[in-house]
């Protein structure tokens, strides 16, 4: 064979190497990058009219909030607002919040941000129904100037900052949402690093880089969500180069991502909870003494070990240990103790136990948990028929106060405890998150009390008040804090997995 047919072999040998490392036979685009977020496909992209993980995820890469938080460390960060002040009333407290703005910032369609439009967000975020309970503290909203707003707030608010950068609170472009109409839910127009592009219904969403983005521009061209439900087909996609990024790795496929060269995994503890909510308003759930036997028949270490592989660690307090002001390691666990249990049922007038209902979504977690709490529930002598639900109408159900016992999720996306415990607030029954319709009149108390206070060491000292008295009553079982657990291509650089599990993808690049 001459040298130089030689040497074309083995250079075609070569790319064959090549493609075939990137998965799929064919060369990976280095300016895309292709992102597979499972967990439901998003409602919506407009910001007031969705607080769902999915929807957050993509809009936190369109929109800008006032603030920021750092993705590893929660610390407030400014956003479109450059910097704020707090000012006192007339009574001398602090309700008023003085906003400067960020200037030369531009939406994507090219119009530049003003005062004007920021009223109209909030103004907007505070007449929604899906996301009142962020935005209701907020009495009114002034135009100052261009680029200066005055909020006046209800009352003192001191998780208001925290508030602002929930993707909830994105800021959109009055003109936009004006000419879009409903169409706007599926158009976005933000001031975000990524850009609107195309929608395909359970398929995918398709973002580019915009160039006229005020901050440090975006390592990458594009990037496509891809909306995969099924975990298997998932990794599949990310090792066969298929994907770039997959956002939720199940604990089944932890050691197959860790086995493969070409992978790296990811793994951070996160802000949400998993949890068994007793419901408060039915009985004999009513009964402090049945809720507190239910909480000594769970055992949360054979729970994690089994639903959730390990992956996470039990609950020991409302509010997550991840969480400044958290309770975790500061209160009497409800240790693992059916006989317990039986002795608390027993006193409560339920020697034989008693029939009950466990309802939960469709999805692998809660299913998994229902039926392992159904057989520990048992041994107590409880009778428990499950009943699983389709999440949109599990999440009617339970706001309709319907079910016994549900098995619920929430996470702390604001890093406040404010967050984590207003869904435990009398004010907060269904809907508003409070599924457990628990109600306790000096937990309100210290939980009104906690937000309006300004010294944050104070402030702690009244939440760990309010958890101790919640953990007492026991409306709810927390069985498991979240850990996010991702996966990435060995190739991809710059992704930080977020507590918040809404990432920022626009830092991504390959290497």
């Amino acid at each position: 064979m001459k040298k130089n047919a030689v040497r074309v072999l083995t250079a075609i040998f070569a790319v064959s190497l090549a493609l075939a490392a990137c998965g799929g036979g064919q060369a990976r685009d280095t300016n895309r990058l292709i992102v597979i977020a499972p967990g439901g496909e998003a409602p919506s992209l407009d910001p007031v009219l969705a607080n769902h993980p999915a929807s957050s995820q993509v809009m936190r890469q369109i929109y800008n909030t006032l603030f920021n938080q750092d993705s590893a460390t929660l610390a407030i960060l400014p956003g479109l607002a450059e910097r704020y002040q707090f000012e006192d009333d007339a009574n001398g407290q602090p309700t008023r919040l003085r906003l400067f703005l960020r200037q030369g910032v531009r939406f994507h369609n090219g119009d530049y941000l003003t005062a004007g439009d920021v009223r109209f967000s909030l103004e907007r975020a505070a007449a929604s129904p899906v996301i009142g309970f962020i935005s209701r503290q907020i009495q009114s909203v002034e135009v100052i100037g261009d680029y200066e707003v005055l909020v006046t707030l209800v009352a003192p608010f001191m998780p208001i900052l925290n508030n602002l950068a929930h993707t909830a609170m994105s800021i959109v472009s009055e003109r936009a949402v004006i000419e879009g109409g409903a169409d706007f839910a599926r158009n976005p127009v933000g001031t975000g690093p990524m850009k609107f592009v195309n929608w395909i219904a359970g398929d995918r969403i398709e973002l580019t880089r915009w160039d006229g983005y005020f901050g440090p521009a975006p390592r990458i061209r594009d990037i496509t969500i891809r909306h995969i439900s099924d975990p298997a087909t998932a990794l599949l996609e990310l090792e066969t180069g298929g994907a770039d990024i997959l956002l939720t790795v199940t604990p089944h496929d932890i050691g197959r991502v860790q086995a493969d060269p070409n992978l790296r995994l990811i793994r951070t503890m996160g802000l949400g909870m998993n949890f068994i909510g007793l419901n408060n308003s039915r009985p004999p759930l009513d009964n402090v003494l049945v809720r507190q036997a239910i909480a000594h028949a769970v055992d949360k270490d054979a729970l994690v070990r089994s639903v959730f592989q390990g992956v996470g660690r039990p609950g020991s307090a409302p509010v997550p240990s991840t969480v400044w002001a958290s309770a975790a390691g500061q209160l009497q666990p409800h240790e693992f103790n059916p006989d317990r249990a039986r002795e608390l049922l027993a006193q409560a007038g339920f020697p034989n136990g008693f029939a009950t209902t466990i309802t939960a979504a469709n999805a692998a977690s809660p299913r998994d948990t229902a039926e392992l709490l159904r057989n520990m529930l048992a041994q107590v002598g409880i009778d428990a028929e499950i009943r699983i639900l389709e999440a949109a109408a599990w999440g009617t159900f339970s706001a309709d106060g319907l079910q016994d016992i549900g098995i619920h999720s929430w996470s702390t996306v604001t890093g406040d405890p404010d967050y984590a415990l207003e869904i435990l607030h009398s004010r907060s029954h269904g809907a508003a998150g409070n599924r457990v319709f628990y109600s306790n009149a000096e937990v309100d108390r210290l939980l009104d009390a906690a937000r309006m206070e300004t010294d944050r060491g104070r402030r702690e000292q009244l939440y760990l008040e309010a958890q101790r008295i919640i953990h007492s009553e026991a409306p709810w079982i927390y069985t498991h804090e979240i850990e996010i657990v991702a996966a990435t291509r060995s190739d991809v650089r710059g992704f930080v997995a977020s507590s918040t599990v809404h990432h920022p993808l626009w830092t991504v690049y390959f290497e």
